[in-house]
């Protein structure tokens, strides 16, 4: 066997493979008894019929794909280690058979490589800096969602329903006196003010009694996702049985104990340093991300095809965990939005592209510039990590993953990498950057968030379809951002 490698189009690489006659004939033999059982002639045994008899019978080429399978999967993967520092495989190869007879077979696989990344100035320019601070309303914030967490649930008899009581409603919806599909439930949970409804509808439950029937009046909004609603008016019959009333407990040093202080001024203090590191990490993200989307305004790439689809089934991957955690499958979700699933992909086509470049900058530059992570600071690291769990950092070092510590090697880099970056060009804070620029949107360098896909719903939003849509917009964020939420959120 002999092989050649040749450039091809858009980062691929062409691997023409020759096999001699001798080895084609062995891939054959063995193709044949691997296979053999799968075939049956009359006068033969079920699993004994001679070679030359099948290829007879179904023809000479019987057994010719599963050689050619065989022999490229004997000597694909040994190419490709041979050829390591030439070219990195992003994908898996097209395959096609350039030529075949008894003297010769050629078999040739076109490979997606990782492309090279041609990025002109990186250093003195002028880029926007992140920084957040935190104020008292936010812990007051942070301190009131906690405490809402923690409030207790009471049913109410002597009033009429509230805004924010949870109310166990039956409800008709009609359109023309005529009951229409989705406008219809019994026994529903409503957190009033809560916006699971069209306007108007939850306002309306507001002020009803236990016992009560009442008809309700609204208009659907005339951007309504479904065509038969829009601007169309209707009445809801809503009888309302239930209601339940959040209370919740006292700010004091009672209330610190449950959430792990000892008094409301160290858990205050506590809520402010995680908001704390939750700004700087958002701001760190965000100046990142500012560095680098500055770079590739000037960075040109023949991205393949192959990374742009991994990616865009990663943010599909995220979508999907992010779905299940709020226990929502994502066929389900796929079926509100009325796409198949490689339609919703599509939405994250542009932002994969972006993203593969951005990382192809990245490592171009940790390479240019010659960054290392030294033994010592991937110590440190694992110290860090050792001691969060309350071990040695010999012992915990045991039990690390070789990933384990390729990531942590590879985050001290991209970390050295943006150091150098911030030091070496005109760090501008990013509100006087905003003041600078032109109030023209059309001069503006960000694009506009790319919209929803069509949805078609009940007359409601259930509380499901909320948080489906939340997933959705959250999935398409830019990566920096999506960083800076789950820090926010932890």
């Amino acid at each position: 066997m002999n092989y050649t490698v040749t450039p091809a189009e858009k980062s691929t690489v062409k691997i023409a493979i020759t096999f001699t006659p001798e080895e084609w004939e062995a891939a054959n033999d063995k193709a044949y008894l691997e296979n053999r059982k799968k075939f049956a002639v009359n006068g033969f045994r079920k699993g004994k019929v001679p070679k030359h008899v099948l290829e007879l019978y179904y023809g000479k080429g019987l057994f010719y794909e599963d050689a050619l399978n065989d022999l490229f999967s004997e000597h694909y993967p040994a190419i490709l280690e041979k050829e390591k520092e030439n070219f990195m495989p992003v994908g898996d190869p097209a395959l096609s058979v350039e030529e075949l007879s008894d003297e010769k077979v050629v078999l040739a696989a076109t490979t997606p490589v990782k492309p090279d990344v041609t990025i002109g100035k990186f250093t003195g320019l002028k880029i926007a800096k992140y920084a957040y601070t935190v104020t008292d309303a936010e812990v007051e914030k942070d301190i009131e969602g906690t405490r809402e967490r923690l409030a207790e649930s009471r049913e109410v008899t002597d009033r009429a329903a509230c805004d924010k009581d949870e109310v166990n409603i039956d409800f008709v919806g009609k359109t023309d006196g005529k009951e229409f599909e989705g406008g219809s439930a019994k026994g529903y949970d409503l957190t009033l003010g809560s916006g699971q409804f069209i306007p108007g509808f939850e306002e309306q439950v507001v002020g009803m009694n236990v016992g009560e029937t009442k008809d309700i009046s609204v208009t659907f909004p005339e951007n309504y996702q479904a065509a038969d609603l829009k601007g169309k008016p209707a009445v809801f019959t809503v009888t309302l049985h239930k209601i339940t009333e959040k209370v919740l407990p006292a700010l004091d040093d009672e209330f610190a104990k449950k959430v792990g202080s000892d008094t409301m001024d160290a858990y205050r203090a506590k809520v402010r340093e995680r908001l704390e590191k939750s700004a700087a990490s958002r701001g760190r993200n965000e100046t990142e991300n500012a560095i680098i989307t500055e770079i590739a305004k000037d960075a040109k790439a023949d991205i393949p095809d192959a990374m742009v689809e991994k990616q865009e089934e990663y943010s599909m991957q995220r979508m999907e965990y992010s779905l299940m955690y709020q226990g929502i499958r994502l066929d389900e979700y796929l079926k509100y939005v009325g796409q198949t699933r490689e339609e919703y992909k599509k939405n994250f086509e542009e932002e994969a592209r972006r993203t593969v470049l951005h990382q192809l900058i990245v490592e171009k530059l940790i390479k240019d510039l010659a960054i290392i992570a030294s033994e010592e600071e991937i110590a440190e690291k694992v110290a860090e990590q050792a001691a969060s769990v309350g071990k040695e950092p010999e012992e915990y070092r045991k039990t690390m993953d070789p990933r384990q510590l390729e990531y942590i090697e590879g985050d001290i880099k991209v970390t050295k990498l943006f150091d150098y970056l911030e030091a070496n060009n005109e760090m501008t804070p990013a509100a006087e950057m905003a003041a600078e620029a032109p109030a023209s949107g059309a001069a503006s360098e960000e694009k506009p968030a790319k919209k929803a896909p069509a949805r078609k719903s009940p007359a409601k939003k259930t509380s499901s379809a909320k948080k489906t849509e939340k997933a959705a917009a959250e999935e398409q964020q830019p990566a920096a951002e999506s960083a800076e939420n789950g820090e926010e959120n932890k």
